[in-house]
C-alpha cells in the first residue's frame, strides 16, 4: 500500500502547532489552553495509531520516508522515516502524551500543585515542545536533526522540573540538566567523528550506516556514545540523576520522564550505537553488559529500601530500564525485542505508576508510605489500578511486563547464562518491594486521619473544608484528612493504560510483529543470532 500523506511531518507539526497555539491564547484563557493540550495530543495519537495499522509489515524497512533538502553543503537534510522499532515507540509516545494532558487539567482543576504554582500556558507549552522533540528523535533519519530534537527534548525538564516541581526541584532540575548535557557532549563527539570519518560530509543515517568503518574506530567511538546515550537511559553509575527527577516532577512531566524521555537513550543506542557501530558493538557489549546487572539489582534494593512512594517508582524505573539494556547488550533477536517491547511496557506501566501517585498524593498529601494506609476502602479504584501496574512491574503473565521480561532473559541466558541468573534475582526483589507497596498503601489497616469525603461535608460544624485542607497540607496529626476516590478525568488515562498492558500481554504478537521487522535487519547488520 502507497500511502503519499506525510503522517510523520503531521506529527510533528501538530505537536509544535499545538504548543504556539497555547503560547499566544490569553492568560486567563485555561480550559483553551487545556483543550488545546488535549486535542493536541489526540491527534497525535490517532496519526500514530494510523501509521501503526498503515505500515506494511510484508515490506519491512523504513517506510513514510520524507526528505527534503536544509543545507545540502554540509550534508545535512530533513530526513524522516519510520521501521518497526521506531513504530513501537511512536504509538507509546501518544499514549503517554495523552494521558498525562488528562492527568495534568485535573491537578490544575482540582487546585493541587500545579493549580497552586499556575502558569497553565508556559506549562503545557513547554510539554508539548518537549513532546515534540522525542517523536522527532524517533522519526529522524539524519543525524543532525536527530541530535537537534534530542536536545529538544531534553531542555524543557529543567523548566518543567524547575517551575512546577516539588521539593528539591532546583536542585533536581540542575542535576538533571547536568547530567543529560554530559550524555549530549559524548552524543555530539560521536556524531562529529562518524562525519568526518566517513569521508561523505553527510548526516544522512541512510548512507553512514552503509559505509564500513574500520574495527579500531568502532571499538573507540562506541563506547562513547554508548554512555552517552545510555546516560538519559538510566546507566549504573550515572543514574543518579533520575531517581531525583522523577521525585520533584508533577505528575504529568514524570510520565513523561520515565514514560518516553528515558526511553530516547535505549533507542538511541539501537539506532546509533549498534546499527552504526556493529564491530565495536561485538566487543563491547560483552564487557558493558556488567552495568545493567548492576543496574537491575542495585536499583530493585534502592526501589525495596525507599520510604518516599515516588522514590520507590523512580528505582523502579531503574532496575527496569537495566533490563531494556539487558536485552540490548545480548545482541540476539530474542533480546533485542524484548528490549523494544520493555521500553514500550515500561513506558506504559510508569506511566500509569506516576498517574497514581499523583492521585494518591493529592488525597492523601504525603508520599510516605508509613502514613498511608487502609486506602482500598476508600478509594478501590486507585487500588485496582495500582494493583493492576504492581502486578505488570514484577511481570506476572497476563501483562505485558511479563512477556517482556521473559524475551529479555530468553535472550541474554543465550548470550550470557552465568550474568543472566545474577539478573534474575532483580525480579524476586521487584515481587518484594511491589507487593509491600501495594499492602502498606492499600490494605494495611486503615489511617485514623482518613475518613471518606462524604463525611467531611458532615463536619462543617467543628471544621470547614478550608481548614481540613490546610490541616491536611501542613501534616498535621490527628486532623482528618477527606479521601475520595478517582474521579472521571483520572479514571479514563488510568483505564487507557492499564488496558494496554493487559492487551499486550494477552496479544503480544500485536506488536511484537512489527518491533521483530526491525530487530531483525539490526542483527543481520551485527551478525547475531536470529
Amino acid at each position: 500500500m502507497i500511502v503519499h500523506f506525510p503522517f510523520l511531518s503531521a506529527i510533528l507539526s501538530v505537536t509544535l502547532l499545538g504548543a504556539l497555539i497555547i503560547i499566544v491564547l490569553p492568560e486567563n484563557k485555561h480550559f483553551l489552553m487545556k483543550v488545546t493540550a488535549g486535542v493536541t495530543g489526540f491527534i497525535s495519537l490517532v496519526l500514530s495509531l494510523a501509521l501503526f495499522v498503515l505500515y506494511d509489515r510484508s515490506l519491512g524497512g523504513f517506510q513514510f520516508v520524507e526528505q527534503i533538502a536544509w543545507l545540502p553543503r554540509l550534508g545535512i537534510t530533513y530526513q524522516v522515516g519510520i521501521d518497526g522499532i521506531g513504530l513501537a515507540m511512536l504509538l507509546l509516545t501518544g499514549i503517554v502524551i495523552l494521558t498525562g494532558v488528562l492527568i495534568s487539567s485535573h491537578e490544575f482543576k482540582a487546585g493541587g500543585l500545579l493549580g497552586a504554582t499556575g502558569r497553565p500556558k508556559e506549562f503545557y507549552a513547554l510539554l508539548l515542545v518537549l513532546v515534540a522533540g522525542v517523536f522527532g528523535v524517533f522519526m529522524s533519519l539524519d543525524l543532525f536533526f536527530f541530535f537537534l530534537f534530542y536536545e529538544l527534548a531534553v531542555l524543557p525538564m529543567y523548566l518543567l522540573i524547575g517551575i512546577w516541581g516539588t521539593g528539591k526541584k532546583e536542585y533536581s532540575a540542575m542535576k538533571l540538566t547536568l547530567y543529560l548535557l554530559l550524555g549530549s557532549a559524548f552524543i555530539l563527539i560521536g556524531i562529529l567523528a562518524l562525519y568526518f570519518s566517513s569521508g561523505l560530509r553527510t548526516f544522512d543515517w541512510l548512507v553512514l550506516r552503509s559505509v564500513a568503518f574500520p574495527a579500531h574506530f568502532q571499538n573507540i567511538v562506541f563506547p562513547v556514545i554508548f554512555v552517552g546515550f545510555g546516560i538519559l537511559a538510566g546507566l549504573w553509575p550515572f543514574h543518579t540523576w533520575s531517581p531525583d527527577g522523577h521525585a520533584s516532577a508533577p505528575s504529568a512531566v514524570s510520565m513523561l520522564h520515565a514514560g518516553v524521555l528515558m526511553k530516547l537513550g535505549a533507542f538511541g543506542i539501537i539506532r546509533v550505537a549498534l546499527e552504526l557501530f556493529p564491530i565495536g558493538a561485538k566487543f563491547w557489549c560483552p564487557i558493558l553488559v556488567f552495568l545493567p546487572i548492576v543496574n537491575i539489582v542495585y536499583g530493585a534494593l534502592s526501589a525495596m529500601s525507599q520510604k518516599d512512594l515516588k522514590y520507590v517508582i523512580a528505582y523502579s524505573s531503574v532496575s527496569h530500564m537495566g533490563i531494556v539494556l539487558l536485552g540490548i547488550c545480548s545482541l540476539n533477536a530474542l533480546g533485542l525485542n524484548g528490549a523494544v517491547f520493555q521500553m514500550f511496557s515500561h513506558g506504559v506501566m510508569t506511566a500509569l505508576f506516576f498517574a497514581l501517585v499523583g492521585c494518591i498524593y493529592g488525597r492523601t498529601h504525603t508520599r510516605i508510605l508509613n502514613e498511608m494506609g487502609g486506602l482500598a476502602k476508600l478509594a478501590p479504584f486507585l487500588a485496582v489500578a495500582f494493583t493492576v501496574g504492581g502486578l505488570a512491574s514484577l511481570g506476572l503473565p497476563g501483562t505485558s511486563g511479563f512477556v517482556a521480561e521473559f524475551l529479555v532473559f530468553l535472550g541474554a541466558f543465550k548470550a550470557y547464562p552465568a550474568l543472566t541468573v545474577i539478573a534474575a534475582t532483580g525480579i524476586v526483589i521487584t515481587a518484594i518491594y511491589v507487593l509491600r507497596v501495594v499492602q502498606k498503601i492499600f490494605f494495611a489497616s486503615l489511617n485514623p486521619n482518613y475518613i471518606p469525603e462524604a463525611d467531611a461535608c458532615t463536619m462543617k460544624d467543628q471544621f470547614t473544608h478550608e481548614h481540613l485542607e490546610e490541616v491536611s497540607d501542613s501534616g498535621h496529626k490527628g486532623f482528618p484528612i477527606s479521601v475520595s476516590d478517582a474521579v472521571l478525568l483520572e479514571k479514563i488515562p488510568i483505564v487507557m493504560l492499564m488496558g494496554i498492558l493487559i492487551l499486550f500481554g494477552i496479544w503480544p504478537s500485536l506488536i511484537i510483529n512489527v518491533i521483530n521487522i526491525g530487530v531483525s535487519s539490526i542483527v543481520q547488520t551485527i551478525g547475531g543470532s536470529l
